[in-house]
């Protein structure tokens, strides 16, 4: 046993047996080495989606991935006037064409809850839009810059 092994707790649970069986068929499937892993993954996730809920004013970082009708450039451009609107949110998109005239686009974001939130409400107004996932998580990304006065310090950078 690791060091590890000091910090971990035992969780002893009944689950209905089709349940069982599709917990783990869910585990060979991603070949995981144990439901352990699998649980915790997903009560992780069932946490951070918690938090932003009960939590509004929580920072939280994570990616909203949609799906949309390109529709000869309006929806893109509405998507970009959306995305102007929460430039502090939006840290960085990536954009991919797919077949028969849809688009792919993933967004980088950090911010308040409920601001992501109101950000994903604003992208799901868009007529065209057809698929919107949010997925978020509490671990932040580290500030890349250090305002002091006029100038803008790196703070990975060394002097």
């Amino acid at each position: 046993m690791g060091s590890d092994s000091a910090s971990l707790a035992r969780l002893s649970m009944s689950l209905p047996a089709d349940l069982f069986r599709q917990l783990d068929m869910m585990v060979a499937e991603r070949g995981l080495p144990s439901r352990s892993q699998l649980i915790a993954e997903l009560i992780r996730h069932a946490l951070a989606e918690h938090g932003s809920l009960m939590r509004p004013e929580e920072m939280l970082a994570g990616t909203i991935t949609l799906v949309y009708r390109s529709e000869r450039g309006r929806v893109r451009h509405l998507l970009s006037q959306t995305q102007a609107s929460y430039l502090k949110e939006v840290i960085s998109s990536q954009h991919v064409v797919l077949e028969d005239d849809q688009s792919l686009e993933v967004l980088l974001v950090q911010g308040p809850a409920v601001r992501l939130k109101e950000l994903c409400d604003a992208i799901r107004r868009v007529r065209g839009v057809q698929q919107l996932e949010l997925v978020t998580t509490t671990a932040l990304l580290p500030p890349l810059y250090d305002q002091s006065g006029d100038d803008f310090k790196n703070i990975g950078a060394h002097s």
